[in-house]
């Protein structure tokens, strides 16, 4: 059964805990993401929980920051840059522990996986993919959500150096031309913080997603 409604995010712990239990139906998702909220599997005891962190993690599309090294590799151009072409493929290829340097088991879950493609089926998530123009596989990619105002990057992977980065400014780019300013990334990880990634209040970003101009999935990639 789809959920109704989810907790103030004002009553989360210190970790951005909001609720734990559901499920992943499309309704479910869309609820949670509009609130700002989104789910993270983090252990068996807790094998569906649903977190607003405070702070939160953005990048700001003004504050973007390209290292001279990434500018440089830029222009070699290795990569075709495609869209919603492998959803599939990128969300699984995300999730292999391969994937995730130091980590023994991963949060996309075949249930998140299953949930986020009838997302995507929906027109609520998208993903860029880096395909090497020598070979044409698929070598890094970046998935994420579409919800109203609420743009995200749920996750990334790559297979060759850089792959993902590509695919991410490329994403960039695109979000650009649809008028929107900035990428939800939930917490900031190195590779947020070296393209320019910075921390607002949840207070602050709930008030961006309510107030931001809705775009449809549809017409933005074209």
């Amino acid at each position: 059964m789809a959920i109704v409604d989810f907790p103030p995010i004002e009553s989360s712990d210190e970790n951005g805990l909001v609720a734990v239990g559901g499920d992943l139906e499309t309704s479910s998702l869309r609820l949670a993401y509009s609130r700002g909220i989104f789910p993270w599997p983090i252990s068996r005891e807790f094998p569906l929980a649903w977190f607003s962190p405070n702070p939160r993690g953005i990048l700001e599309f003004d504050d973007l920051s390209i290292s001279t090294s990434l500018k440089k590799f830029l222009k070699k151009d290795l990569f075709e840059v495609r869209f919603n072409t492998s959803f599939m493929e990128v969300i699984e290829a995300c999730a292999s522990v391969e994937n995730r340097k130091g980590e023994s088991d991963t949060w996309i879950t075949p249930e998140i996986i299953q949930a986020y493609i009838n997302f995507h089926n929906a027109g609520h998530a998208y993903s860029a993919e880096s395909f090497n123009r020598k070979t044409g596989e698929l070598v890094g990619g970046v998935y994420g959500v579409i919800v109203g105002g609420h743009v995200s990057g749920e996750s990334m992977f790559y297979r060759e150096s850089n792959a993902s980065k590509v695919a991410i400014l490329a994403l960039i780019e695109k979000l650009k031309a649809s008028g929107i300013t900035y990428l939800d990334t939930q917490m900031v990880t190195p590779v947020v913080a070296g393209l320019g990634g910075k921390e607002i209040s949840r207070e602050d970003f709930v008030k961006r997603i309510s107030v931001e101009k809705k775009f449809n999935f549809y017409t933005m990639f074209d």
